[in-house]
């Protein structure tokens, strides 16, 4: 185990709606698995979050409902911390963007790298809003999407086909604040040079070659189109304004929200340490220390936020120490398990649809431990993954309560009715003895390797698979037979399965840690290490595999460890969760006789001659990839026969790229061509909506370049 300090980052949720469980899966759950076993094996950790409280979402927000952008935040924060807590997510601090610590770390740090230069500033026109007196934010601004032609985009992202998009991108774009229609508008900003860090930061990720596929591969998506500078300012009200005694003209303007909110992860650490009494201490975490040595910094985060991990804040970091050489330099990441997406009962969350399972609403109904165990087996580490409440119903019911429960219960009933409720000694053990000890003794090396490495299924599977043996251990010895003609091999099975259950008790502290705690309180064994057990108290991960109980311990009194879930309970899910999507449906008539979902409703009517000016061919893709600078979009190579053409569509959500590669599909081949996001589409690729708002590929039967008619 490496003794280098430890700090661990999750994606700081952002303070405008409560938590689900699609959230927990990504960067929250794993990191909290990952962060418990660090504790238990003895590491100096650290982790760190918040609540990510500026950006124009939040003011969209407050206005809509008629208040402040504080009484969003406030309300928000209070909410998350409290579904956090409520779900065992035991962060060492979890703070929030709006502090005055926070807000003096960030212009700190913005004023460095504007003293050395660090930033270039650039005039050019943005959208203004003439009759509200602002410059429009993207979330200020909706149009006509140009990729499926949604009347109410926003000038970040079509939330209809999920498409990312800039103001400029908009057809016939209008202002949320007011409805005018805006002018262009000249403003200064400080933008973070990107393109010339470029070098530095491709180095840097060579040496990252024990990172995801997936992550290494947008980030080299990225370097292959070429890094452009960003902005990190934006006219706004509410957020961290920008120093004023910085030089130019600084009304008005503040931070970006990702300048700020990594930012976020090390304001909270320095919180952190003052309230451990050494206002300094957060540098043990951050910073290369006089001795040469590193910590070591790792980010838990969604896919959609690689980019911003893995180059924005890097390049901060890097800028930073290039501003002040003389002072010692902040680490960059060490690793970025960025996590894909959870699906919910086949269908993405959608809380605008009201498919999604809230994380307060699941507390209420069910025991934290249970979620924590049906989500942590299911993670989505390499794919997208889905979560049904049957298989939920499944797992909790088939593994935590038929394997472990039923283990465990097994051996203290067994050491309560027929050992006086003691220990009993070992003596002269068979070959199966040994070998479940031996089993024993391995499991906390082989389960702390995959935790390690960040493959927390791998671990949590590791973990349920030796109380699996456990159980196949009891019916290899069949102590309730050799109770009456082999009382040493009974005790000695009673002895196993005890020492078993202990270190059980402990190798699961990670993933269910009420349902450990309350095992080795029915052993009558001591607490485990913890946040607030920092450094050697308590029992360790290692221990895990050693004999922890001595012969005569007197146990407690063993009870149903894990309560099974009943049909009604997961029936009730699924129609909480229907009524809300119903709910969320717009009106819409349907066909007299029919009861079903409804589709998209019915556009209005277009004349023949309407029509007729559309160019619809067959096309073959022939190449398939993700858009560099998009996180929404793919892009494909389209053969027509007569041509190749690139055409993007956001997509990406419902579609992995080469999934698509070969495919005959249908092109409105004449549509004019636009730029999105600096590469141009050349046309459209058709596809079908399901009730569910799943996309699926309209597919053609013909030759590249027929006519379909």
């Amino acid at each position: 185990m490496p003794d280098r300090p430890l700090l661990v980052t999750s994606a700081l949720p952002y303070a405008n709606g409560p938590l689900h469980l699609g959230h927990l899966a990504g960067a929250y759950l794993p990191a909290d698995l990952f962060v418990r076993y660090q504790r238990l094996a003895g590491r100096d950790v650290v982790w760190v979050c918040g609540s990510d409280e500026h950006g124009a979402a939040i003011e969209v927000r407050a206005r809509r409902e008629g208040v402040t952008p504080q009484s969003i935040v406030d309300r928000y924060h209070a909410e998350l911390a409290a579904a956090f807590d409520g779900f065992g997510i035991a962060f060492d601090v979890y703070g929030r963007t709006s502090s005055p610590t926070h807000r003096e770390t960030s212009q700190d740090l913005f004023r460095s790298i504007e003293a050395a230069d660090g930033f270039v500033r650039k005039t050019t026109t943005q959208l203004y809003d003439p009759q509200a007196g602002l410059f429009l934010a993207d979330r200020f601004v909706q149009g006509t999407c140009p990729v499926c032609g949604y009347a109410d985009a926003y000038g970040d992202q079509c939330e209809n086909c999920g498409s990312t998009l800039s103001p400029d991108d908009l057809i016939e774009p209008r202002s949320t604040l007011s409805g005018a229609t805006p002018e262009r508008r000249e403003t200064t900003h400080w933008y973070l040079p990107l393109g010339d860090l470029q070098p530095d930061l491709e180095a840097w990720i060579a040496t990252k070659d024990d990172w995801k596929p997936n992550v290494l591969g947008q980030v080299r998506s990225w370097f292959q189109a070429g890094l452009a500078d960003r902005s990190m300012t934006r006219d706004l009200d509410w957020g961290i304004p920008v120093p004023p005694e910085v030089e130019g003209e600084t009304d008005g303007k503040v931070l970006y929200v990702w300048f700020d909110a990594p930012i976020g992860y090390l304001s909270a650490t320095k919180e952190w340490a003052q309230a451990q009494g050494d206002a300094e201490k957060w540098r043990r975490y951050w910073q290369v220390h006089p001795d040469g040595t590193a910590p070591e910094l790792v980010h838990f985060i969604g896919k959609d936020n690689i980019v911003f991990h893995c180059l924005t804040f890097p390049a901060i970091l890097m800028t930073a120490n290039a501003a002040q050489p003389e002072l010692p330099q902040f680490v960059l990441p060490a690793q970025v398990p960025a996590n894909e997406f959870l699906n919910l009962e086949g269908r993405k969350f959608s809380t605008s649809r009201g498919w999604a399972v809230w994380a307060h609403e699941a507390l209420d109904a069910f025991d934290a431990d249970l979620l924590r165990y049906a989500l942590a087996v299911g993670l989505p580490e390499t794919k997208d993954a889905d979560f049904t409440w049957a298989d939920f119903q499944n797992r909790v019911n088939g593994e935590l309560a038929d394997v472990v429960g039923n283990f465990a219960n097994r051996a203290l009933t067994f050491a309560a009715r027929f050992c006086e409720g003691e220990v009993p000694p070992l003596v002269d053990p068979s070959d199966a003895d040994r070998q479940m000890l031996d089993a024993l003794a391995s499991a906390p090396a082989a389960i702390g390797q995959a935790y390690q490495a960040v493959r927390l299924r791998e671990a949590v599977a590791l973990t349920v698979d030796l109380a699996r043996k456990g159980n196949q251990y009891l019916q290899e010895t069949e102590p309730w037979k050799t109770r009456t003609t082999d009382e040493r091999a009974m005790r000695n099975s009673v002895h196993v399965a005890l020492q078993v259950t202990a270190g059980l008790s402990i190798l699961l502290e990670p993933v269910v840690p009420g349902i450990a705690g309350r095992m080795r309180e029915m052993l009558a064994l001591g607490g485990v290490r913890s946040s607030e057990t920092a450094g050697t108290d308590g029992l360790g991960w290692d221990d895990a595999g050693t004999a922890l109980l001595d012969a005569g311990h007197a146990i407690g009194e063993p009870g149903i460890l894990v309560e099974k879930i009943e049909d009604e309970a997961v029936e009730a899910q699924r129609q909480l969760l229907t009524d809300r999507a119903a709910a969320a449906e717009p009106e819409t008539p349907e066909p007299e006789g029919e009861s079903h979902a409804p589709f998209a409703p019915l556009g209005g009517a277009i004349s023949f001659d309407q029509f007729t000016p559309l160019d619809l061919r067959v096309g073959r893709i022939v190449a398939a990839d993700l858009h560099p600078k998009a996180d929404k979009l793919l892009r494909f190579d389209v053969d027509l026969g007569f041509e190749t053409r690139q055409i993007l569509s956001g997509v990406r959500e419902w579609f992995a790229p080469e999934a698509l590669l070969g495919k005959c599909v249908v092109v409105v081949a004449n549509l004019a061509p636009r730029t999105i996001r600096g590469l141009e589409s050349q046309g459209m690729i058709l596809f079908a909506e399901d009730r569910d708002g799943t996309l699926r590929l309209v597919e053609a039967d013909g030759e590249p370049g027929a006519v379909v008619r």
